[in-house]
C-alpha cells in the first residue's frame, strides 16, 4: 500500500482517534500493532522496536505518505484535518472558532491525556504498592476538574464547537472513556456528554469503535 498512511498503534489507546480521522477522511491506511504487555505474541511490534520508530516509546506514530513521521496524537489529528480543508473536520484557519479548537485540543493532550501515563502503570510514580490508591484516585480526580473545567466553558451544538464534527469531537470521544471512565465523565461534563454519545452512534464509525474501541 505504498503512498498511503500508517499508523503505529494499539486497540483502546490513542491511535484510536487518528484511525478514525483517516476512517472519515476516506485515505488508505494500514496499522502496524503494537504488542500489548499484557498480551505477548498479539501484535507486530515489540516495546523494543516501537522504541525505534518513536524514542518514547508511545503510540500512536503516523508514518505520512512522503515518509515522514509524526507523533503526539493532537498534533497528528490537528494535522490530518489541515490537511484536508473539505473535510471540515478542523475549523480553516480564518474561522472564529480557530483559537478555541487549539485551545482545547492542547488542553486536552497536556491536562488530560499526559495524566493517563500515570493511571496505566501506578508503579512509575508509586514508592511502594501501598502508595498506588492514593496515586489514583487523585490523578482521576485531578482528570474530572479538567473535563468540569472544560465543560463549563464550551458551547455546544451538534458538535463541541457547532454544527460540524471535527477532530476535537473524536478526541473527547476517545480520551473520554480512559479512567476515571465514561460514568464519571457523563457526570462532570454533562455538554460535552450529548456530543460524545452523538459521536459514539456515528454511523460512519460505528464497525470501527466495535473491532478497535470496544
Amino acid at each position: 500500500m505504498a503512498g498511503s498512511y500508517i499508523v503505529y498503534g494499539q486497540k483502546g489507546t490513542g491511535s484510536v482517534p487518528v484511525e478514525a480521522t483517516l476512517h472519515l477522511l476516506g485515505e488508505p491506511y494500514r496499522v502496524i500493532e503494537r504488542i500489548p504487555e499484557e498480551s505477548p505474541g498479539q501484535g507486530d511490534l515489540t516495546a523494543e522496536a516501537m522504541a525505534r520508530i518513536n524514542p518514547m516509546a508511545q503510540v500512536p506514530a503516523l508514518g505520512l505518505p512522503d515518509g515522514q513521521l509524526m507523533t503526539e496524537s493532537a498534533a497528528i489529528l490537528i494535522h490530518l484535518a489541515d490537511s484536508h480543508p473539505a473535510s471540515r473536520l478542523a475549523p480553516a484557519l480564518d474561522d472564529p472558532m480557530r483559537p478555541a479548537f487549539l485551545r482545547w485540543m492542547t488542553f486536552i493532550a497536556v491536562q488530560i491525556y499526559g495524566l493517563i501515563w500515570v493511571t496505566d502503570d501506578l508503579r512509575r510514580l508509586a514508592a511502594d504498592e501501598s502508595h498506588q490508591p492514593v496515586i489514583r484516585e487523585r490523578v482521576r480526580d485531578r482528570i474530572a476538574h479538567c473535563w468540569r473545567t472544560m465543560d463549563a466553558q464550551v458551547d455546544p451544538g451538534r458538535y463541541l464547537l457547532g454544527d460540524d464534527l471535527t477532530v476535537l469531537d473524536i478526541y473527547v470521544t476517545v480520551v473520554s472513556a480512559w479512567g476515571p471512565r465514561r460514568e464519571r465523565f457523563y457526570g462532570d461534563a454533562p455538554k460535552m456528554a450529548e456530543v460524545v454519545r452523538r459521536v459514539d452512534r456515528d454511523p460512519r464509525l460505528q464497525d470501527l469503535w466495535r473491532e478497535r474501541f470496544g
